[in-house]
């Protein structure tokens, strides 16, 4: 258990006492060395100087005036736009670079978490509940960086409203590090696609994350649907969602694994667009070293088909655009599998990046396209 170690001002009379905290941090950041005590009397110009520095600041001062010192910061580092490389492939990687030294700078702002997940600064929210859905029940005190409640609180709204999601009609619930299905396309592309003839009896949703593609497949009259997942908050929001959605009896969420047992009529995976490490849980949906769920799909994917099956990969041609993989590789990789395209259908993002022309990889992102490769055995 990693602890961070500050020294609490003195006043005249009392002499100064050194205090510890244990460390949390849900991208695994490595506990500050340097804490300091900082509160409203503190500039956005001295803490972005001592943030860069390596130094963390632990607030003390009113709730609302460290968001806005926080947001000053980021203002600051901003102004140091990412470089741009010789290649699309360069340009990603420096472009990567410059958000994980954002957050790294960013993340120096630190608060502290009481015994039961209180948050005693001025004007602050009740966060408790947030906190115990992130991270469970309280174990002590505890520092954790102002930017990380941040996201916690956030990805608290959005589990208690939901998402809406057309191809339902209905509300998914993201729990917080799951990836929210904020991106409809490759929802829309598996609620359009023709199911193989006759209508599967069994579907397997691999990577499901919030369950939504297995409700989608079940919602379309398949049969019985697996949802696998190797997260555990995946697999509890998963089971969260296809209770609310009334599919409990037709959704079996299992796990941690990619494949279940056994074989089915159709095998979904909608696996991490980007062969690239994540910096955090929530990234795992985006970033996935090596392209390793990708590859663990095609090359299983044949051994885990009823005769006559289909497997359907939904995946974005953004690493292609990137020059971090090529379409040759992709469809080598179909065929070492024993696997043959039997089709593909195609969609353009909607999500608002694709039209941010200040998007340092906005020329990549603008010229996007969703695919469903629909598989079947060679």
């Amino acid at each position: 258990m990693s602890t961070i170690s500050w020294t609490e001002p003195g006043t005249d009379t009392d002499a100064r006492t050194v205090r510890h905290a244990r460390w949390h941090s849900e991208s695994a950041a490595p506990a500050p060395r340097r804490v300091v005590v900082a509160d409203d009397r503190m500039s956005a110009a001295t803490a972005h100087r001592l943030a860069c520095e390596g130094t963390a600041l632990l607030w003390r001062g009113d709730y609302h005036h460290a968001r806005r010192l926080l947001a000053a910061v980021g203002r600051r580092v901003d102004r140091k736009p990412p470089r741009t490389g010789d290649s699309p492939a360069e340009s990603f990687h420096l472009y990567r670079r410059a958000r994980r030294h954002r957050a790294q700078v960013l993340g120096r702002v630190l608060v502290l978490l009481t015994h039961d997940h209180s948050l005693t600064l001025r004007r602050a929210p009740d966060v408790r509940e947030a906190c115990a859905g992130a991270y469970g029940p309280p174990r002590g005190a505890m520092a954790v960086s102002l930017r990380e409640l941040l996201g916690v609180i956030g990805a608290h709204q959005w589990r208690l409203k939901g998402v809406e999601v057309p191809a339902l009609g209905a509300r998914v619930h993201p729990h917080y590090g799951v990836f929210s299905p904020v991106r409809g396309e490759y929802v829309d592309l598996v609620a359009t696609a023709p199911l193989p003839v006759p209508a599967p009896r069994t579907a397997f949703d691999l990577g499901t994350g919030t369950g939504v593609l297995a409700a989608v497949l079940a919602r379309r009259g398949c049969g019985h649907v697996t949802a696998t997942d190797i997260g555990p908050r995946a697999l509890d929001c998963a089971r969260d969602n296809a209770r609310r959605l009334g599919l409990a009896d037709r959704i079996d969420v299992t796990g941690p694994t990619l494949f279940p047992e056994g074989r089915a009529d159709l095998v979904v995976c909608n696996p991490p667009w980007l062969p690239a490490r994540p910096s955090s849980a929530l990234e795992q949906g985006v970033y996935d070293p090596g392209g390793a769920m990708l590859h663990a799909f095609l090359s299983g994917l044949a051994d885990r088909l009823e005769p006559g099956g289909e497997g359907w990969l939904v995946l974005s041609d953004l690493a292609e655009r990137l020059e971090l993989r090529t379409r040759g590789e992709l469809l080598s990789a179909i065929g070492r599998a024993g696997l043959r395209v039997r089709g593909r259908i195609d969609a353009k993002p909607r999500h608002h990046r694709a039209t941010d022309r200040d998007d340092p990889l906005h020329a990549a992102r603008s010229a996007e396209t969703t695919s469903l490769w629909r598989l079947t055995h060679s």
